[in-house]
């Protein structure tokens, strides 16, 4: 990162950020504590350890894993203050709507949709019972312009989690706890090489035309490169600090220019 973070920004809190193993979420989950928060994270994998972050082996695409996570986050923190839902992507085929299975339609929805709902409803009402607290959603600019081709499932679920992220932010919203959504573009993860890859598999051709099939799709990148994943991860953690706190039911797009309508 080329800027200084402040050690102290997010002393004594307590976050909890959903898919910290890798990608974005690991990035998160290294923005908070940069910050001087305490963490806990789930994922399948065990991740690298961090000091200050206690990770939680779990399967949050079903309801056991996050109850795991919830648990273990008010039993070893005491609280949560914040929830960073940075878990999300896609593992269907390509080849447009007729190639989607009910089971490809349930995983997605479980990945990018449910498991936030979730651990939501595990997590808010003690923020709420506080009068304070700050959830932001990771959801997509595919919400708004899905390929058609390839990700129809994954940008129909993230489109629920924008709408629901929403709805949320205008029941608890009066109750102190704040609610954000982040809506990336293309961010340089190791999600989107696998993403990638799969495509490959489903249309032939190279890595590199793959990667320009999916760039033309979205219509390019105007300022010319993907997101880096502690960009996104810096902007989370602006929602969910006392800088932003009175920004509340909004969502903010960091696509490098992608989508190009007002």
């Amino acid at each position: 990162m080329s800027f200084r973070i402040d050690p102290t920004e997010f002393a004594g809190k307590r976050v909890v950020v959903s898919g910290g193993s890798k990608g974005l979420g690991r990035a998160t989950v290294e923005r908070f504590l940069a910050g001087g928060a305490q963490v806990a994270t789930a994922a399948r994998s065990s991740p690298e350890p961090l000091e200050g972050l206690m990770s939680v082996q779990a399967d949050l695409t079903s309801a056991q894993g996050c109850a795991a996570l919830a648990q273990a986050a008010l039993d070893h923190l005491g609280g949560v203050d914040i929830v960073a839902h940075v878990l999300g992507g896609s593992s269907s085929p390509g080849g447009g709507f007729a190639a989607l299975s009910d089971d490809h339609w349930l995983a997605e929805l479980n990945l990018n949709l449910l498991a936030a709902v979730r651990l939501d409803r595990l997590l808010v009402p003690q923020m709420a019972a506080r009068g304070s607290g700050a959830v932001v959603h990771v959801t997509s600019i595919q919400s708004v312009m899905p390929l058609p081709e390839s990700t129809t499932a994954y940008a129909a679920a993230k489109a629920g989690l924008r709408t629901y992220s929403k709805a949320l932010s205008k029941e608890i919203g009066p109750q102190g706890v704040r609610v954000n959504s982040v809506s990336p573009g293309w961010i340089m993860t190791e999600a989107s090489s696998e993403f990638l890859e799969r495509l490959q598999a489903a249309e032939g051709g190279t890595i590199e035309q793959v990667r320009q099939r999916v760039l033309d799709g979205l219509g390019g990148i105007p300022i010319g490169r993907a997101a880096e994943p502690h960009e996104v991860a810096d902007l989370i953690a602006y929602l969910a600090s006392d800088r932003a706190a009175a920004i509340h039911g909004a969502e903010f797009v960091i696509d490098g220019g992608t989508i190009r309508t007002v």
